[in-house]
């Protein structure tokens, strides 16, 4: 495929009606952003109210830029990967610009590497100032972004998402947040970070659910094509519902076993996204009734908006504790 030739463009909206900014606007999906973001924020929140650490703003403003950017990098190359290899064929709610036709893949791929290329470089400039432990941290995340389509192996394609997608956009998101503002490791945003990586891993299922058919004819291999229909809808409850155990359980082992730092009980807060939750769930069991099709379609974007929210609740929930503390003395 000549990369200089642009898919077809009867499949979005017309080309004339949409500014050059409106296209790159779609082409880097910034409503994704806050998947990967929200543990830069809740984490280093968490550094500062439990780990008791001095808050950094430049360090915090930049590791936000940093994943924002590699984030996006990213969303970019996965945008020309999937559309040369005929995963990305038609418009749907998530479509990026190649498939709609706005840009090139020759242009997508020189934007997603330099996007890649800058994120890395804004990773270099926090390494200097924060030590050997974050290179580290970052270098994985950076393989794992890059690799997650590209490759001989793509993640992607070999039931490796989910596991990618737990790791750079929860767990080590979350770490490095943590250890950019206390410049140490600690298990203790990896372990509190779960909750925020399954709701993410949901985002992705959501999106490898409703394309099982498509995947599945051209030899990909989600986790969602190797469960199939039936057993994706068990694995998404777990996604979205798993969250609110790990609560539930980190708040009550914390206390049981006298782990310390405790899990603050304001993290209870949290149980405000349960509804949320059950109507996404009644969702996808409606997927096969063509009333509720486009709910189906657009589970993913739900979905993201849940962990937004999720997020913001967990954030809100290290604020509360501060402040009973206060009144408390």
């Amino acid at each position: 495929m000549n990369d200089q030739h642009s898919p077809n463009k009867t499949i979005g909206p017309n080309e004339q009606t949409i500014s050059w900014m409106g296209k790159w606007w779609v082409a880097m999906r910034p409503f994704a952003l806050p998947a990967s973001c929200m543990p830069i924020i809740f984490d280093s929140v968490l550094a500062v109210t439990i780990g008791q650490a001095p808050f950094n703003l430049t360090l915090f403003l930049a590791a936000l830029i940093g994943m924002s950017t590699l984030h996006t990098g990213a969303n970019l190359l996965n945008d020309v990967y999937d559309y040369k290899k005929g995963v990305d064929k038609q418009v749907n709610p998530v479509s990026g610009a190649v498939v709609r036709g706005w840009i090139t893949t020759h242009e997508a791929l020189v934007a997603g590497w330099l996007f890649l290329a800058i994120g890395s470089l804004i990773g270099l400039l926090i390494f200097s100032q924060i030590g050997l432990a974050i290179f580290w941290i970052g270098l994985v995340g950076v393989a794992i972004g890059v690799l997650y389509t590209w490759g001989p192996l793509p993640l992607k394609f070999y039931a490796m998402g989910d596991l990618a997608v737990f790791l750079n956009f929860g767990i080590l998101g979350a770490l490095g947040a943590w250890t950019v503002q206390t410049g140490t490791l600690s298990w203790v945003p990896v372990l509190w970070a779960i909750p925020m990586s399954l709701l993410v891993v949901g985002i992705l299922h959501a999106n490898n659910w409703r394309d099982i058919r498509s995947d599945t004819a051209r030899g990909i291999r989600t986790m969602a094509s190797f469960l199939g229909d039936i057993s994706s809808e068990g694995y998404y409850a777990i996604l979205l519902f798993g969250p609110f155990a790990v609560i539930l359980i980190l708040i009550l082992l914390s206390r049981a076993s006298n782990m310390n730092p405790k899990m603050p009980l304001t993290f209870l807060v949290t149980f405000l996204a349960m509804p949320k939750a059950l109507k996404l769930i009644k969702k996808g069991k409606q997927r096969h009734n063509q009333q509720h099709l486009h709910d189906f379609i657009a589970l993913d974007g739900a979905t993201a908006q849940l962990n937004l929210l999720f997020g913001l609740l967990c954030t809100t929930a290290l604020g509360f504790d501060v402040l009973i503390n206060f009144l408390l003395g």
